[in-house]
């Protein structure tokens, strides 16, 4: 089978990981969803789900401080470019269809609870999964949360619309490139966003805004304080009136799509400090 070029700026990121990572597909109703394992075995797992067309390799500049201490399941979310395959498995239709993948995916990894983290839509389904099966997620990061405490400012989805209509790796480069002005995320990852524009089937299942002042667990919110996408005071405003036991972190310098690379060290410090 020839490879695309998605695939070989796939392999480009993934020698950016830690030599000992492995490469894990786990057979799930909705199709085999590949996750990147990293850390010590008998660390506290953490699962990431990354941002949309981030793929779970996103997170090569967290995992070797996250896998010092927890067994980190970084995963090629259900329905997005990455080596995820839903091909043959049952229709992905609804957000009650991610969930149940989600329970799935935990099953296959053997996690009966785990801390969970997640970026963009990422962070969104985590929240949605934790409303879900609360007795799963002991501890729930949020990194920029997109359609969680907010929508979208419509200047961003101006922005964006063009994108969605006609996809195309130039159309996505240049999305990105605006959003992420001068912060500078690493080239292989700014190459691997803008190809997965040209993956076919993408299909990202979104919903409702779910109800965070449910959350029970710890939370903590990260957000980028330069984010197109919304405006971070407004957000962490209303993200402390929901979660009046969370904690709510604005980064100096960050954008929406440049999380989680822009400073990933002071990014990783609140991580740790956090997840214990």
């Amino acid at each position: 089978m020839s490879r695309t070029a998605f695939d070989l700026a796939y392999d480009e990121l993934r020698g950016h990981w830690p030599h000992s990572t492995e490469e894990r597909d786990i057979v799930t109703p909705y199709g085999r969803t590949r996750v990147h394992v990293y850390g010590p075995a008998d660390g506290a797992p953490l699962v990431l789900l990354h941002g949309g067309s981030a793929t779970g390799l996103v997170w090569f500049a967290n995992a070797p401080a996250l896998g010092r201490r927890h067994r980190v399941y970084a995963v090629d979310l259900l329905g997005d470019a990455g080596r995820t395959d839903r091909s043959g498995g049952t229709p992905l239709k609804t957000a009650d269809d991610l969930t149940a993948w989600l329970d799935s995916l935990l099953d296959g990894l053997g996690l009966t609870r785990t801390h969970m983290c997640g970026h963009s839509y990422g962070a969104w389904l985590a929240v949605r999964y934790a409303l879900h099966a609360p007795q799963r997620v002991n501890r729930l990061a949020l990194l920029d949360p997109t359609q969680v405490f907010a929508g979208f400012r419509p200047g961003y989805l101006l922005r964006a619309l063009p994108l969605l209509l006609r996809p195309s790796q130039a159309r996505a480069a240049a999305f990105l490139a605006w959003e992420t002005t001068g912060t500078h995320p690493d080239k292989s990852w700014q190459r691997l966003y803008a190809l997965a524009a040209t993956v076919p089937g993408r299909k990202l299942i979104t919903g409702s805004r779910p109800r965070a002042a449910d959350l029970r667990m710890p939370v903590l919110v990260l957000l980028a304080e330069h984010s197109r996408a919304h405006h971070a005071g407004k957000v962490a405003d209303r993200a402390c009136r929901k979660l009046p036991k969370g904690k709510v972190v604005v980064l100096p310098g960050a954008t929406h799509h440049s999380l989680p690379l822009t400073a990933p060290q002071r990014l990783n410090e609140h991580l740790m400090a956090f997840l214990g």
